[in-house]
């Protein structure tokens, strides 16, 4: 069963709430091109607003193994919400 996702960091990229329904586990997401993001965070000079986006982007990893996948047509679970909120 899927376990992880790539996803580039992009608006719109997930539009249906039952995108991951039975997908319990999915617990994990990668960005497109995450580690040049991380880089790029690295390199600004603001140590207490780069440890806040770094925590920002590693939250979904957190969030992911304890949200419910959803398992039939009207329980659709909400890891695609939660990946949307993020």
């Amino acid at each position: 069963s899927l376990e992880r996702i790539t996803i580039p960091l992009k608006d719109g990229m997930i539009t249906y709430d039952s995108i991951f329904r039975r997908c319990e586990n999915l617990i994990h997401i990668d960005l497109v091109g995450g580690g040049r993001v991380h880089e790029i965070i690295d390199a600004l000079l603001w140590e207490e607003w780069k440890n806040d986006v770094n925590e920002e982007i590693n939250a979904i990893n957190q969030s992911l193994p304890t949200t419910p996948a959803g398992d039939d047509d009207e329980d659709v679970g909400g890891k695609a919400l939660v990946i949307l909120m993020w």
